[in-house]
């Protein structure tokens, strides 16, 4: 019968063994970190013991055994070799033997920086922060010198990804999907603002899934949505029951030339605070008063009843709000059909303005970018860091449970 650890005992011998070299490192004076600290040394041991491992499996003998001798290959020694971890430069000896056969896995032949360490690179530079602003860093707090250059290398590593991950198949239906753009600082010859394009779906599930990053040129416009929405139902979405977006003039016909039984909503929020753009500012609580029963009216009759009212008060005073939002009630109207758990999720896209939020923050830390692409890297990298730990998908899917439930019902023959 084979034996079995018991994982209460592991970690209690783990905490023993660490009090002990704790206690030792404080006997010799030797710090917990720093250039030749505890955790650096333990580093450079554990590295150069599974470097050793290695070569007694690739000779097939250990070291100093006589069944060795004659083998046709041994130990030729050691070179030495700095590489970059999490806790800064080591320093190790890594094993050689006569027929340079010897291909490390741990380490490997030219490797000068653990995988741990350009994970740190790209999370800094989600982050926003620039290649000689992580080049200061890793100066400062491991005490290393990272070239920017190198730091390039390692943030480019992503594009394959970013391009895979743009192309990779998506769901055949989509209940809802908000649609929105961001606008970065490209210096193309001059400084120039480009919009760039993001389009998040929730699933049947109730996963929130970002379908992709598209750059563009000159302002938003809805023939580029076309292209964009057109590329989307290429990769595999069939149908889209809702799509809510922000009013620009010419997207409501764009969506349904791609998807025509999708059923186009204006971001009521968008609405609201573009309503303030014409107002002065001492009025916005009392008008966001007034307009509440419009929008959360039961039926069209009612929401227009209350508009009547509201622009009897407001009108004379401000006519901008009266047209904007006439021009904006087709869009607008569809969203008062629906369940009371569907209005709580689709009335506003708050579900993709957090995710430009956390765009806008990276975009803010660098100012502008010098291509299209180093912004749409910058935003990917973004992406990838959005919910590390996964706690996010799972409230996220909490929070949609009721509303598809009623989606399965409104839309029963499309989902399923």
């Amino acid at each position: 019968m084979s034996e079995t650890l018991d994982p209460m005992a592991t970690d209690v011998d783990q905490q023993e063994l660490a009090q002990q070299l704790l206690a030792q490192a404080r006997e010799q004076g030797i710090d917990l970190v720093g250039p030749g600290g505890l955790l650096k040394r333990l580093t450079k041991n554990v590295l150069e013991t599974a470097l050793e491992a290695e070569m007694d499996e690739h000779l097939g003998y250990g070291k100093h055994e006589v069944s060795g001798r004659g083998s046709g290959n041994s130990r030729n020694g050691i070179r030495t070799k700095t590489v970059l971890t999490e806790i800064g430069p080591v320093e190790i000896d890594v094993p050689r033997d006569t027929g340079s056969t010897f291909d490390p896995q741990t380490v490997k032949k030219r490797q000068r920086r653990l995988t741990g360490v350009d994970e740190i690179v790209l999370s800094l530079s989600a982050k926003g922060l620039t290649t000689g602003e992580i080049a200061a860093h890793f100066g400062e707090v491991y005490g290393a010198k990272v070239s920017k250059d190198t730091i390039s290398r390692i943030t480019e590593k992503v594009i394959g990804e970013m391009t895979e991950w743009q192309n990779r198949p998506l769901d055949r239906v989509f209940p809802v999907v908000f649609i929105d753009a961001i606008h970065v600082k490209v210096r193309d010859g001059q400084v120039t603002n480009r919009p760039v394009y993001v389009a998040i779906g929730v699933s049947v599930n109730g996963e929130r899934d970002i379908l992709g990053l598209w750059a563009g040129d000159g302002g938003e416009g809805a023939k580029f949505w076309l292209s964009v929405m057109t590329e989307i139902k290429n990769r595999g979405v069939e149908d889209v029951c809702i799509t809510v977006c922000d009013g620009l003039k010419g997207l409501p016909e764009a969506i349904n030339t791609v998807w025509d039984r999708a059923v186009v909503l204006t971001c009521i929020v968008h609405l609201i605070r573009n309503t303030f753009r014409f107002a002065a500012r001492q009025y916005w609580d009392e008008m966001s008063r007034d307009l509440r029963p419009v929008y959360t009216a039961p039926s069209e009759a009612a929401a227009k009843e209350c508009f009547v009212g509201f622009s009897g008060k407001w009108g004379q005073r401000y006519p901008a709000i009266t047209r904007l939002w006439e021009n904006a009630w087709s869009e607008f109207v569809p969203f008062l059909d629906y369940d009371v758990e569907i209005r709580r999720v689709i009335c506003s896209t708050n579900a993709i303005e957090s995710v430009n939020a956390r765009y806008r923050r990276a975009i803010w830390a660098r100012g502008h970018f010098p291509t299209d692409q180093a912004a749409l890297k910058c935003l990917y990298l973004a992406t990838r860091a959005l919910d590390p730990t996964g706690k996010g998908r799972a409230r996220w899917a909490t929070r949609w449970k009721p509303a598809l439930n009623a989606f399965a019902i409104t839309f029963e023959e499309r989902i399923k």
